[in-house]
C-alpha cells in the first residue's frame, strides 16, 4: 500500500466517521456558534488527508469537534474535545529526542512523532485555556502542550490541567511520561 493510498478512509469509513462528527457537532452547539454542519462537511469531502486525520484523532479517543472558523483562511477548527485526555495517546514522552534520551522504560512513542503521523499539531498554551472556555477537561488527567523551544533546550516540556476550577500550565523533563498524561491537537480544514 502506498502512503497516498495509506490516508485515506473507506467510503464506509467516511460515513460512520461524518455520523459520529456530526451527532457530535449537534451535541455540542455551544463550541460553535453560528456555524453549519453542512459546511463543514463539504470541506472535509474536499480533503481526503484531513478526513483521514479527523479519524486517527476518534481512533485514538480525542473525540474531535469544530471549535471555531478562520475567517482569514476560511478553514473551520477542531481540537481534541474528550472530557479527559485521549486514551490512545497516553504514556507518551514529549518529542523523539526525548525518547532517544531514555535508557531505560521507554514509552512507546512521543506526543510530537504521534501527532505528526496523524496530521496533527499540538495544542499552544493559548488553544488550550480557548478549549478550557468550552468546558471542564483534563479533570484527572493532563495533556502535553506545544513548548517554547528554549524551554526545550533545557531539557522541559509543558503541560495543563484543571484543577480546583483553575486552568494550570507545569513543567516537567521532557523525557517523562505517565498513564495519565496524553497530548491534545488541533486540525485546520
Amino acid at each position: 500500500m502506498n502512503s497516498s493510498k495509506k490516508k485515506e478512509l473507506s467510503p464506509e469509513q467516511s460515513e460512520e466517521l461524518f455520523r459520529a462528527l456530526k451527532a457530535r457537532f449537534e451535541k455540542n452547539m455551544n463550541r460553535h456558534k453560528g456555524l453549519e454542519w453542512a459546511k463543514v462537511q463539504a470541506k472535509l469531502e474536499a480533503d481526503a488527508e484531513k478526513l483521514w486525520s479527523l479519524s486517527e484523532m476518534e481512533r485514538t479517543g480525542g473525540e474531535p469537534d469544530v471549535v471555531g472558523f478562520d475567517k482569514k483562511t476560511s478553514r473551520f477548527i477542531f481540537y481534541d474535545c474528550s472530557a479527559e485526555s485521549p486514551k490512545g495517546r497516553r504514556s507518551v514522552c514529549y518529542d523523539r529526542e526525548a525518547l532517544d534520551a531514555r535508557k531505560e522504560h521507554k514509552p512507546k512513542n512521543s506526543a510530537i512523532d504521534m501527532a505528526a503521523a496523524m496530521g496533527i499539531e499540538l495544542l499552544m498554551e493559548e488553544e488550550y485555556r480557548e478549549l478550557q472556555k468550552l468546558g471542564n477537561f483534563d479533570t484527572k488527567t493532563s495533556s502535553w502542550i506545544e513548548t517554547p523551544s528554549e524551554i526545550r533546550k533545557l531539557g522541559g516540556a509543558f503541560f495543563c490541567d484543571r484543577r480546583y476550577g483553575h486552568v494550570f500550565v507545569y513543567h516537567n523533563g521532557a523525557e517523562s511520561y505517565y498513564g495519565a498524561r496524553a497530548f491534545r491537537g488541533s486540525l485546520r480544514v
